[in-house]
């Protein structure tokens, strides 16, 4: 075949990346790394550019994520800016590895002075060990969490045709903070604070707190560089474990609506807040990203995107009545805001980045997915979306 400049064969390709050809098949036919382009002759083609898709798919095969899994997080790979966000993924999952490695190497060194000391097992440190070696699969769930919200993220912030972002219109909502001691609940990697980090008073007391380990973690690395007085727990907001009356604001940004028990929850709120104090909490309406929905539904009427109607558990419609229980007032401001998505690719991550089924229906049909949303983009170049956002202030 006449070569092509700046273009590799399969064997080419293989044994520069120091891989073998069946490798690079492989990872065709799964529809993983799928050639540039095809010669004259037949050929695959790859380019120097997918040197660095290669590279993250071994690194997430290495980390432990499964071919599906490694098919949805390099679906928009094709995007001119994905090398330098590949590389910082990668970053911080080696990193969290090595954290977890190390604790691993620990406890193994500590078991085995153990054994030499004793002549025999310490079965507690033997039970922690299983503990500690047991957390490698949730290093994994952990970064899909986070990186599914940074997704969801990505989205609006990009695609947004209001220049005043959700979390800087959030942040407005709660102003001033000067001298308050603050709660929040499910503060995921702390993006509300991040963003505001120039506005944060000097005197606030920040408690920012979630379920997930990971979450926490992420937060406290995307603010090490904020001033002020911050503090990160581990918490269950169904438990949370402060005295009365401790806190001037609570804040819960989109996580009422995951909670099964949304009275008891709010009973605790209510429990650790001031006199007079206010609570912060967002939530979405019915028609919030309702286009996103008929796509789906549209492509294959048998996916959903969430179990569950989150707006039906605690929405912009029954929100009040459910806060004018447990509040002395309530009220209601919302974020006048809509999309305006022009890649199919990015629609594709938000859309897998859902809590619904749609890896069951969507894990082969990748290029055809995307074929259709270019589609639907038509004439306009661009999806319009749908948001329906806001926050009800409520005041002990």
């Amino acid at each position: 075949m006449n070569h092509m400049e700046g273009y590799y064969t399969s064997g080419e390709f293989a044994k520069k990346a120091s891989v073998s050809i069946r490798t690079i098949r492989y990872y065709d036919k799964q529809g993983l790394l799928k050639p540039a382009c095809m010669s004259a002759g037949g050929y695959r083609l790859y380019t120097d550019s997918d040197f660095a898709k290669l590279q993250k798919i071994l690194s997430l095969k290495y980390l432990g994520f499964s071919l599906d899994e490694i098919r949805s997080i390099t679906i928009n790979d094709k995007d001119h800016d994905y090398v330098g966000e590949s590389i910082k993924l990668q970053l911080s999952l080696i990193r969290k590895r090595i954290e977890h490695l190390k604790l691993v190497e620990q406890t193994l060194t500590e078991t085995s002075k153990l054994v030499e000391d004793h002549q025999a097992a310490d079965w507690n440190k033997i039970l922690h060990l299983i503990h500690i070696t047991n957390m490698e699969k949730t290093l994994v769930e952990q970064y899909k969490d986070a990186a599914n919200v940074s997704i969801r993220i990505g989205l609006h912030k990009k695609y947004a045709t209001n220049p005043e972002g959700w979390f800087q219109w959030l942040y407005k909502q709660m102003e001033p903070l000067n001298g308050r001691h603050i709660l929040e609940l499910g503060c995921g990697n702390g993006e509300l604070w991040r963003v505001n980090k120039e506005r944060i008073p000097a005197d606030a007391k920040l408690c920012l707190t979630d379920i997930s380990k990971g979450m926490v973690r992420d937060a406290q690395e995307n603010l090490k560089q904020v001033k002020g007085q911050i503090t990160f727990e581990v918490m269950d907001c169904r438990q949370i474990k402060k005295p009365e009356e401790s806190f001037d604001v609570t804040a819960a940004n989109h996580v009422l609506f995951y909670l099964t028990n949304l009275d008891a929850a709010l009973t605790q709120v209510t429990s650790v807040l001031k006199k007079d104090g206010i609570f912060y909490c967002s939530t979405y309406g019915r028609e919030h990203m309702k286009e996103i929905r008929q796509l789906v539904m549209e492509f294959d009427s048998r996916i959903a995107l969430s179990e569950v109607n989150l707006y039906d558990v605690f929405g912009l419609e029954n929100g009040e009545e459910i806060l004018g229980k447990h509040f002395k007032t309530v009220r209601k401001e919302i974020y006048d805001d809509h999309l305006e998505v022009t890649d199919a690719g990015a629609l594709m991550e938000y859309i897998l980045s859902c809590h619904g089924n749609q890896q069951e229906f969507l894990s082969d049909r990748y290029e055809e997915f995307r074929d259709y949303l270019e589609k639907k983009m038509g004439k306009k170049g661009y999806i319009p979306i749908t948001k329906q956002a806001g926050v009800f202030i409520c005041r002990k």
